[in-house]
């Protein structure tokens, strides 16, 4: 059964990256007891930051808001970091807000619709993670961005379109698949290593303001 192994949230700590815009970082989180409530907050500028309440967005300029509300990254894929890297990694390490199990992630669609445990939680997929000098000073792995680039296993940011409580070991349900092939893979590719994918971004109407922008300007 596709399901959240953990809810997690930011335990608020000392920007590893000397260079960074903030001095606190909310890339290291835990795993939290009973349900958290999940609501849209607003713009990346001004809005309330993380989409889960008790959760903390250090650096707004880059991070947060409505299209990056809610970040998933599959146990699955932890467990191939942990077998490569060759040191533990606890859920919520990549700084995801939920830890899945048994769900696609990253060949999930753009605009797939995720229906969460039974408060009425829904999510969309919007755009893929991309690394940041943070998560690199975090983890302290050498070449960690290209390396994390090449591998081509981001993780999903998410949407919410109705808000609703989550908690460990609520099933997920994809309620929603698109017809177009553009996939959180896909989108990742494209952004940090394959141009010439840029063109099919924009037949997924869902895709972050950010990515869609980004996409329209190269192509210009």
């Amino acid at each position: 059964m596709a399901k959240v192994l953990s809810v997690n949230l930011a335990r608020p700590r000392t920007n590893p990256d000397p260079r960074a815009m903030s001095s606190l970082t909310g890339i290291d989180k835990i795993a939290a007891t009973g349900a958290v409530t999940v609501r849209a907050p607003g713009p990346m500028h001004g809005g309330l930051g993380s989409g889960l309440v008790g959760d903390t967005i250090g650096n707004r300029q880059f991070h947060g808001g409505d299209d990056q509300a809610v970040y998933a990254y599959a146990r699955e894929d932890l467990d191939g970091w942990e077998a490569e890297l060759q040191r533990p990694l606890s859920n919520g390490m990549f700084g995801e807000n939920l830890t899945t199990l048994g769900v696609e992630v990253t060949r999930a669609r753009i605009g797939e619709r995720w229906r969460v445990g039974t408060d009425g939680l829904l999510l969309e997929v919007s755009a893929p993670r991309t690394p940041c000098r943070t998560f690199v000073e975090f983890l302290n792995v050498r070449h960690w961005i290209k390396t994390f680039t090449q591998a081509g296993i981001p993780g999903a940011y998410f949407r919410v379109v109705t808000p609703g409580k989550v908690s460990a070991g609520d099933a997920i349900t994809v309620e929603h698949r698109p017809d177009h092939d553009v996939t959180i893979a896909l989108v990742f590719r494209a952004r940090m290593s394959e141009p010439e994918l840029l063109p099919r971004l924009l037949a997924a109407d869902a895709l972050s303001d950010e990515l869609k922008d980004y996409a329209r300007r190269r192509l210009a």
